[in-house]
């Protein structure tokens, strides 16, 4: 299977002119750290950082939550400290599941631009 992935690549890449084949080479799939660093790029990368952000501090917070509710003794301050550290870890869990959707947005856009330089590649061959 990688073999025919690569002849295919190879072919793509032979009807290409070297800037379409450049840009075909940066569409290449990504490890997790370049698509978590990817994010933090392009028009939408104030609100990544600033939900980075608040993100960091629910959880600062729930630390703090989860430290006062083994320092209390009162079943009350127990609920109180235990709800309020669940809601903050359930924050900072919303906000990472967005995270997380964006590099999965951003992996298909890839995807699809990859898809869109093949389609356009192989009809100007055909119409060759």
């Amino acid at each position: 299977m990688k073999t025919n992935m690569e002849d295919i690549d190879k072919l793509i890449k032979d009807t290409l002119t070297k800037e379409e084949a450049k840009f075909y080479d940066d569409l290449d799939e990504q490890n997790l750290w370049q698509m978590v660093t990817g994010i933090f790029s392009g028009k939408n990368s104030w609100i990544i950082i600033m939900m980075s952000i608040v993100q960091f501090v629910f959880f600062g917070l729930f630390i703090y939550c989860a430290i006062q509710f083994f320092k209390v003794d009162a079943t009350n301050d127990l609920i109180r400290w235990g709800f309020f550290g669940s809601l903050s870890l359930m924050g900072s869990s919303m906000l990472k599941f967005y995270t997380w959707m964006q590099i999965d947005k951003k992996a298909l856009i890839r995807e699809m631009k990859r898809l869109e330089l093949q389609v356009s590649s192989l009809s100007g061959k055909i119409s060759e």
